[in-house]
Parts: structure tokens; C-alpha cells; sequence
């Protein structure tokens, strides 16, 4: 049977959380993307996720709390994260920080670390509220391929393998949150690039944030998800150029902004002007547009690689599709 998808009514709300709170699944909307949520501390909930998926049992969940109380019950807090998370949280940026023992293994992969975000998306918190239980959420798609944006991205993914869907309409953001690595908090490190940069947590922090460029090594445990070489990609094999020249019968072209002149086949645009709100918001979606679209190969227009930012973000997304 396909998964339904649910309007916001209260009613649904409410019988959506009963869900949950029996070790049901549920995709849900966050301001990033669709997240695939159980009831965190429920082992055999948060390994459906991972059947549901196809996930491997080497790449940790996040964990979706309301707010900074919430997380202390799960992780081991240090000064600095209270601050970033005082100024961040609700938002678009997950921390790792030592678990505490009630999180269990499934969740962190086997490791000391937990990643912990506190979404800002509204329906995302009345389902944290409703369901008074910490949510695992990892993106809500077959195990590597683009992350769903809408509640009908969701069903074309993962349609056969769960039953229920809150639509939230199209996420405002469009790329996965910001990772964070706490657990030294003298050197505070970003593990995935997301809408919150490395220079806004530097000026918060006052001290230095790196950003981490290697992928982590398959089969290895992942201290936090979306790290892999790998990721976000779509079926038809996938490129990136400065210049993506125009599209062929057998090439599609995804450019930044709208080209001029009149449509052609097989061309494809992130935004109207180029600017990045736009860009990251429909990425996931054009993307999934033009693998839908029967071509041999997918050309992408890439940013430049000084750009910083929710640009730095973009990048890191379309190197992991095109790997």
C-alpha cells in the first residue's frame, strides 16, 4: 500500500504523533529537508529507519529535540555549545557532542558522540511537542540518492516502504543542516557545510571554526551523517562545470539562473537571478526533475569554488551527486 500523506489538520497531528509515540515511522517537513522520523530512544524504531532507508548501520542518526533542555537530557554539554546553541537553536545546525548511556547504539552508530539539532520548522516542533519523545530524523529517501523536499518527494522514494507523510509544503532552506563537531570545544570543527557558515559561528564562538574537506572512508563508522564521498545523487550520472554549454538530445544542463531567450528541451534552472536562497531551496527538486527527464548524462553549472556560505554548502552537495 503507498504511503499517505497527511494535510497539518490538528486531528492528523495528533493521530501522527500516536504514531510515534507506538515506534511508528513518520516523514515529517524541516526547514532543511523531509526527515524520516521514530522515537529516538527506541532501538527497534530507529532500526526500521534504517531498513526503510537502506541505510548503512555505519551512518548515525540526528536526533531532533525541542530546544537546549531537551538536548542535555541526551548529550554531555560543554560551554561553547550552550553558546552556539543559545544563538542558533531553532535552526538549521546539528551539533556532536558525548552521548549519555539512554541514547542507544542504533542511533550513534555504535560510537561516544550524538548529533542533536532543534528544527525550527513549526510542524516539525508540534510534532517533537505532540509526540513528547525525541525524534531520530535522517533524511526521508532511499539510502543515498536526493533528499526529498516535498511530501510527494518523499512517496516517490519511499511510497512502498512506510505509511505516513506530514506535508509541509516545500522546505525553505533545501539542503541539510550545518554539522557541527563540539566534542572539543577548543576546536570547534564543521563536518557538513549547511545554511549556517563557518564565519557566522566564528564570530559567535570568537575563535576559529574549521571546515573538515575530506570525505570519510566507506565501511568506516561516521561520527555524523553525510560525510560520505557519495551522497545526494541522482540515477543518471552527474558532472560539474564552470561551463555547462547548452543541452543535447542525449545531455541535460541545470545552470544557476534562468538562460535568456525562449526554453529549450532538456535545460534546467536553479533560480530566476542566480541568488542562493533560490539556488539551494530548488536544488534537490531540479535535480530530481532532469533524472526524471530520460537523459544519458546531467551537466550542473557550478559555483565558484571561492564562494562562501550557503554557496559553500551548495558545493559540498553537488562534488558528493557527482561522485
Amino acid at each position: 500500500m503507498k504511503a499517505r500523506i497527511f494535510p497539518p489538520t490538528s486531528a492528523h497531528l495528533r493521530r501522527l504523533a500516536q504514531v510515534l509515540r507506538r515506534g511508528g515511522l513518520v516523514a515529517i517537513p524541516t526547514e532543511t529537508v523531509y526527515g524520516l522520523a521514530a522515537p529516538a530512544l527506541d532501538a527497534k524504531a530507529c532500526r526500521a529507519i534504517f531498513r526503510a532507508k537502506g541505510r548503512p548501520a555505519n551512518d548515525p542518526l540526528i536526533v531532533h529535540v525541542l530546544d537546549l533542555a531537551h538536548a542535555e537530557q541526551l548529550a554531555e554539554f560543554n560551554a561553547v555549545a550552550r553558546r552556539v546553541v543559545r544563538r542558533f537553536w531553532p535552526g538549521p545546525l546539528t551539533i556532536v557532542l558525548p552521548r549519555k548511556a539512554c541514547v542507544p547504539d542504533i542511533v550513534t552508530s555504535g560510537g561516544d558522540t550524538v548529533a542533536l539539532r532543534a528544527p525550527a520548522h513549526p510542524l516539525a516542533r508540534e510534532m517533537l511537542e505532540l509526540a513528547g519523545v525525541p525524534l531520530a530524523a535522517p533524511s526521508a529517501n532511499p539510502f543515498s540518492y536526493i533528499s526529498p523536499t516535498s511530501a510527494a518527494h518523499v512517496q516517490q522514494g519511499l511510497g512502498n516502504r512506510i505509511g505516513h507523510i506530514l506535508d509541509g509544503g516545500e522546505c525553505p532552506i533545501g539542503v541539510e543542516s550545518t554539522v557541527l563537531d563540539l566534542t572539543n570545544p577548543n576546536r570547534p570543527r564543521i563536518l557538513r557545510p549547511g545554511a549556517i557558515s563557518a564565519a557566522q559561528l566564528t564570530k559567535v564562538l570568537k575563535t576559529k571554526v574549521t571546515t573538515v574537506r575530506r570525505a570519510a572512508k566507506a565501511g568506516a563508522r561516521q561520527i555524523a551523517p553525510g560525510l560520505l564521498a557519495k551522497h545526494y545523487s541522482p540515477r543518471t550520472p552527474l558532472s560539474l562545470s564552470a561551463r555547462p554549454g547548452q543541452p543535447t538530445p542525449d545531455k541535460a544542463v541545470i545552470f544557476l539562473r534562468q538562460p535568456a531567450g525562449p526554453q529549450v528541451a532538456g535545460a534546467y534552472w536553479l533560480s530566476r537571478r542566480g541568488a542562493l536562497p533560490d539556488i539551494a531551496r530548488n536544488l534537490y527538486r531540479v535535480l530530481r526533475e532532469a533524472d526524471a527527464g530520460g537523459h544519458r548524462q546531467i551537466v550542473i553549472e557550478r559555483l565558484p569554488p571561492t564562494a562562501d556560505g550557503l554557496a559553500t554548502a551548495i558545493n559540498d552537495r553537488l562534488r558528493r551527486a557527482c561522485a
